[in-house]
């Protein structure tokens, strides 16, 4: 039987997730993007061993859970968490911590995921009073690791380029490396493309050995509407912002949309899809502005 004196909706909000054993409690912490310290590491093992059962769990979403905890330890715990800022996670209707790839220390990083998961975390995060648990993916390049297009908003790095012609050699570096092959050589063995097939992936940039190819801005793709669970769906690509501050506005109004037009219980791809796309498209772009669509 459950102890009264706690509330377990008020305890879920708050990260800590009751386990079937009485009184003992699973804490997720809020790991920004995957990232933590090492000498967190080692404080979270002093942890477990401490208040649960001397192991953690490691989340699909990059995220650290400590089973076994006792009720009557989540003060003490909150406390030790603090010494190395480390704080409790979140679960429920509301948005959740925010998962990143390393991005520009990759070497086909095209954004900084950390530190955009920093900020989004910053100024959204445990977000409350939406119909359902909302959250937000970010990936360095159009390789996706991070799977933007599985979440209610996703983020995926791209770039627009430039080509200098009287610097390209003719090598054909860049042909080898475009993974949708819109790169030739014309009758001057000068490279050319098609910049409606580009992907923005950045591949010829990194390749090119005469600097023929070359980076003219980093942005922002944006996909809505994704999920997995029981009814997986993958989200819709809408377009590309190339200023922080319009996808920030971007993921406020949308945040702002979920909450006025979504039903208790529903995801945000199930408001999409119940009210249509245009009508989403409609309610944002007055807010904030896609530069491409």
């Amino acid at each position: 039987m459950a102890n009264e004196s706690y509330d377990l909706k008020n305890l879920k909000s708050g990260g800590f997730m009751k386990q079937k054993e009485k009184d003992l409690f699973s804490v997720r912490l809020r790991v920004i993007g995957g990232y933590i310290r090492s000498n967190q590491l080692t404080k979270l093992v002093e942890i477990a061993n401490k208040y649960g059962k001397g192991h953690l769990h490691l989340t699909t979403r990059q995220g650290i859970e400590i089973p076994y905890v006792h009720f009557n330890d989540f003060d003490k715990l909150r406390q030790e968490l603090a010494e190395v800022d480390l704080a409790i996670g979140a679960c429920g209707p509301r948005v959740r911590t925010i998962t990143a790839c390393q991005g520009e220390i990759c070497s086909h990083g095209l954004i900084s995921p950390q530190e955009l998961a920093r900020i989004i975390d910053e100024k959204f995060f445990g977000r409350s009073g939406y119909p359902h648990k909302f959250k937000i993916g970010i990936a360095g390049c159009p390789n996706s690791c991070t799977k933007p297009y599985e979440n209610d908003f996703g983020i995926m790095g791209t770039i627009e380029k430039d080509f200098i012609a009287e610097n390209c050699n003719g090598c054909g570096l860049c042909l080898e490396v475009c993974p949708i092959q819109t790169i030739y050589l014309d009758n001057e063995n000068i490279a050319r493309y098609d910049p409606k097939k580009c992907i923005g992936c950045g591949e010829c940039v990194f390749i090119c050995p005469t600097g023929a190819w070359e980076k003219k801005r980093e942005g922002y793709v944006i996909f809505v509407g994704g999920r997995m669970g029981k009814f997986p769906k993958l989200g819709v690509r809408l377009g590309t912002v190339w200023e922080k501050e319009t996808l920030f506005s971007f993921l406020e109004k949308t945040l702002e949309f979920y909450k006025r037009e979504g039903i208790k219980g529903e995801r945000f791809g199930e408001t999409l899809e119940r009210l249509g796309l245009e009508y989403y498209k409609e309610k944002i772009f007055c807010y904030a502005k896609l530069m491409e669509l």
